[in-house]
């Protein structure tokens, strides 16, 4: 059996970066929705429960039931999570005077608490709630305050049951991590053992279990992601997947063929589909990103239903879908957390399509994935590559999509790319990308007026795709860029450097 900490989302913005910290020490874990509680066995080894955008004084704020949980799991609670257990068992929580966000000193109550090993008092810390707890039960002891926050940990008597006020998942707090580890290693006893090769090994023999001698469909991107779920798949199966690389002409430049190339190389069985029409002809005058999300989807739904028929007993599916897709789509688990954009790859299949999905990736980060994929030994011109959107540059051209738009966008995308590459700046970037703007500016060319298109340049740099910090490139690199992209993409008079971070931007424009 894995072993597993099980995190219950109440619906926090950083409920992911709690797993993304678990996973940086080997330690496996699942997100789900706290009225959604999985069967306990012996498999979970802790539980740790989240913040939230609720008050536990709402009426219709989370309960969840902790019945099989509390005083027989070790267990954490964050924030909300703390301020629930106080709550609900006897203590008193309050609106805060103020709203307790930021930066906050640490300062012991009790050094001797598992939780606190090897963390230092006076350290830094990160609060974000508008709660506060004034009183805690009376078998509950305080461990640890800060200036304005008295109940900023605690943990129960005779139980392993811990919980603070602040956030350890965030970097901003300076021993977040090693507290962490206190509950899941030390307190929890995991074994970290949860690695890449573990992964393939538990993943390989599950793919094998539950295909067994079916035959299976793989939509291919180009991307990491579905390489590296093709090549587990190709572990388990061998030559019952088919392989399926659709140019939905909304690719990179010379994309096509260069990637379908490269698949064969892996000796995976690909056959390549040309159906550039088939999806301009979909996208017509369509300029919500939104809908042309679902038009993208929907036709690669509709290609690989088509394709699956030339193999009477494809009975299922593969996809190439990660965690951070399956979070943006619909919340973390399906829990309270807000829906940000869909994915075109998540959300199910249509009732006519006689497919079921199998997804080896749907719960790794992209920078697991990556890990993965080397351990795989793929090949680094694909694990290297920088993650690409499933919907292409459909949704990097803001408004309608037209050929005409499609190649001015792909010559400016080549230009940044190979520039990239060619300044030795390509892996210090985790994803860059050209946006077509639906402006027209005036600008002077030969000396006469202009009055053309306008393209934005992207390049951010990240962990996991949750969250990402523009990229500080060179002005003489993006000088040169623009340069080049001006004189050399007929249709293009300005160009423009975005320098939002996410949040609140996303990475994409749609």
């Amino acid at each position: 059996m894995q072993e597993t900490i099980l995190i219950l989302d109440f619906g926090s913005q950083y409920t992911q970066l709690i797993a993304r910290r678990l996973r940086e020490l080997n330690v496996y874990c699942e997100i789900h929705p706290w009225n959604k509680v999985p069967f306990i066995g012996n498999d979970i080894k802790g539980v740790i429960l989240s913040g939230s955008p609720f008050s536990v004084r709402d009426e219709n704020s989370p309960k969840p039931d902790l019945s099989s949980i509390k005083g027989k799991l070790p267990l954490l609670g964050v924030c909300f999570g703390a301020q629930y257990l106080a709550h609900h068992f006897g203590g008193d929580v309050q609106a805060s005077k103020t709203r307790e966000y930021g930066r906050a000193i640490l300062s012991f109550v009790d050094n001797d608490s598992p939780l606190l090993h090897h963390v230092k008092s006076n350290s830094q810390v990160w609060m974000s709630h508008g709660d506060t707890i004034k009183k805690i039960p009376d078998n509950y002891r305080l461990i640890c305050s800060t200036q304005d926050v008295e109940f900023a940990g605690y943990e129960v008597r005779d139980e392993q049951t811990y919980a603070i006020q602040f956030h350890p998942e965030v970097y901003h707090t300076e021993f977040g991590a090693q507290i962490l580890k206190n509950f899941v290693v030390n307190i929890c006893k995991c074994s970290q053992s949860w690695t890449p090769d573990s992964f393939i090994d538990v993943t390989v023999s599950d793919l094998r279990q539950k295909i067994g001698s079916d035959k299976v469909i793989m939509g291919l991107s180009g991307g990491v992601d579905s390489s590296v779920a093709a090549t587990l798949l190709h572990r388990a199966i061998g030559q019952n997947l088919y392989c399926v690389f659709v140019d939905n002409g909304l690719l990179r430049k010379d994309e096509f063929e260069s990637v379908l190339e490269s698949y064969r190389g892996l000796g995976l069985n690909v056959k390549g589909v040309n159906a550039k029409q088939e999806f301009y002809d979909a996208l017509k005058d369509e300029k919500d990103p939104e809908k042309k999300r679902k038009i993208i989807g929907s036709k690669f739904i509709d290609i690989f239903d088509r394709e699956s028929k030339l193999f009477s007993d494809a009975k299922w599916l593969g996809q190439g879908t990660i965690y951070p897709d399956v979070i943006e789509s619909v919340s973390a688990t399906g829990g309270p957390s807000a829906t940000i954009k869909s994915h075109h790859n998540v959300g199910g299949l249509p009732a006519y399509m006689k497919l079921q999905v199998v997804e080896p990736l749907r719960l790794l980060f992209k920078d697991e994935v990556r890990r993965v994929g080397r351990a795989l030994e793929i090949p680094e011109a694909i694990i290297g590559r920088h993650p690409f959107p499933g919907p292409g540059l459909g949704i990097r051209i803001l408004g309608d999509i037209t050929e005409e738009k499609v190649r001015i966008l792909q010559e400016v995308d080549h230009i940044f790319i190979s520039g990239l590459k060619a300044a030795n700046l390509y892996n210090d970037v985790w994803q860059a990308g050209a946006i077509l703007l639906p402006v027209q500016s005036v600008g002077v060319m030969g000396d006469e007026r202009t009055y053309e298109n306008a393209v934005a340049l992207r390049a951010v740099s990240s962990t996991d795709g949750m969250t990402a910090d523009w990229c500080h490139l060179p002005y003489e690199f993006l000088a040169k860029i623009s340069n080049e992209i001006i004189n050399g993409v007929k249709g293009i008079n300005r160009v423009t450097y975005d320098i939002s971070s996410k949040p609140p931007a996303t990475i994409e424009w749609e």
